[in-house]
């Protein structure tokens, strides 16, 4: 009887550690608690947010019961491995005692990447049915409560057998939407895969009625916190620089030691994008998604891929190839308060025009709610950064490491210009593209920016040359 007590003693805190969110980081900042000690967790819930080198990224935990310690107070930078939160698993059976490291893993121990799980949230993932989880007292181990604690967990929220049958799927994020939008998500029809709820479905169960889409203001300035007052009489203050700032200034650097890039430009007549934005804005196909010139100018970029798909590749220099990619994961450039961020659009090439723009939508209300994943800034195979919405007209970007190719889109004014022999005020833009000259040599870069003016000048030409 004692062997049995001391067991489960062992087993009644849980210790949680701070997971490898992303590929190979090694720390992450605690960003914001969600929980106190005193709460009741549940697994699957989400208890903390983190900001690793990528992008800040909310942690859930992986067990129920009541949060007993919290490790490290909000803005420490936490080693990966390291405890961050106790829980008692087993609250009330006896008295409190110290929370120390777990002895040996005991058959209940939640694997950290267990095999066969799905990923819900980064470094997480769900079990799939031939999963076994030792049932909780009081509740039978049938399958169909095996099934509806894996539906729980699938929501981001298991909160047990019987709650999980009633809620529908839906991540934590687009719950903490419907919640601020007042949106009961059991009155929400699903469109995501295998009947999750998106951001979309719960936008349009608070709008029935679509209303007129704002344009997509992509890299315009995320709103961000005021800045700590100056002390009277200081000369200068000091900015640590850590977090996703300091991935990009470690990015930036070693893309422009190590590839050397050449950028073109030219300035088009973009009159006509811009009357077929304005008719598909009123276009019934459309309705729900937002449409700007942005829409087109990546639909553009695509099509000149497209044509000539030897500029959408990588330099691999360890094996001193090419490796040329059979897909255009787009990134788009976005401004967020922790810094510029590069999140992509994964198979763009593959999707139409309605759902390109409802990706574009997507990629950009994400990032500004600082809520976009490691997971959707890798793999980006090319680029295009929008300095326009600055006022500005163009400049020399620099490449996103592992890409060849990134396309600067200036400010869209009216200007003189010459049309059919005469000068008339004109909707005018200059593009710039930057390309690794590695693999991308003057004439192909030339081809692809040519060709993107060409679309822009000629939007028929998406239908002709598409």
């Amino acid at each position: 009887m004692t062997t049995m007590t001391d067991t489960s003693n062992a087993v009644r805190f849980r210790e949680f550690k701070m997971p490898d969110v992303g590929e190979g980081l090694t720390e992450a900042e605690i960003l914001k608690w969600f929980v106190q000690p005193g709460d009741t967790v549940t697994d699957g819930q989400v208890v903390c947010e983190v900001e690793t080198a990528k992008a800040a990224v909310e942690l859930p935990i992986p067990f129920d019961g009541v949060v007993h310690e919290l490790r490290f107070p909000e803005g420490t930078t936490v080693d990966v491995g390291q405890v961050i939160i106790a829980v008692d698993v087993a609250p009330g059976s006896g008295d409190d005692a110290p929370v120390a490291a777990e002895p040996a893993p005991e058959p209940v121990a939640e694997p950290a990447e267990p095999k066969g799980r799905t990923p819900v949230l980064v470094g997480y993932g769900v079990a799939e049915s031939s999963t076994k989880r030792r049932a909780r007292k009081g509740t039978e181990a049938a399958p169909a409560a095996a099934s509806a604690a894996i539906q729980g967990e699938m929501n981001g929220h298991g909160t047990g057998a019987a709650v999980a049958e009633a809620r529908p799927l839906a991540k934590p994020p687009v719950r903490k939407l419907a919640k601020d939008l007042g949106i009961d998500l059991a009155t929400v029809t699903p469109t995501g895969d295998g009947g999750v709820i998106t951001r979309e479905d719960v936008h349009a169960a608070a709008t029935p009625a679509p209303a007129p889409a704002a344009p997509v203001q992509t890299e315009a300035p995320a709103p961000v916190a005021a800045p700590a007052p100056v002390a009277a009489g200081a000369r200068e203050t000091r900015i640590p620089v850590k977090g996703v700032r300091k991935a990009i200034a470690q990015a930036m650097v070693g893309s422009a030691f190590t590839a050397p890039h050449v950028t073109e430009f030219v300035t088009v007549d973009v009159t006509r994008t811009m009357k077929l934005v304005a008719e598909l804005k009123e276009d019934k196909d459309m309705a729900g998604v937002r449409v700007n010139p942005l829409l087109i100018i990546a639909k553009a970029l695509l099509v000149a891929i497209k044509r000539n798909p030897e500029v959408n590749a990588a330099w691999d220099e360890a094996n001193q190839e090419i490796v040329q990619k059979h897909y255009v994961n787009l990134g788009i450039a976005a401004a967020t308060p922790r810094g510029l961020i590069v999140p992509n659009i994964k198979d763009a090439h593959d999707q139409t025009l309605p759902q390109l723009a409802a990706s574009l939508g997507e990629l950009v209300s994400t990032a500004r709610e600082g809520k976009t994943s490691p997971a959707a800034m890798a793999g980006g195979t090319v680029t295009i950064t929008n300095v326009g919405v600055f006022g500005v007209d163009t400049g020399t970007p620099i490449l996103n490491p592992g890409e060849s190719a990134i396309l600067a889109v200036g400010a869209i004014k009216l200007q003189p210009w010459v049309h059919k022999g005469k000068v008339k005020p004109r909707q005018v833009t200059t593009l710039a593209l930057s390309f690794d000259h590695r693999l991308v040599d003057g004439e192909l870069g030339s081809k692809v920016l040519a060709d993107v003016a060409a679309i822009l000048e000629q939007p028929k030409r998406l239908i002709t040359w598409g």
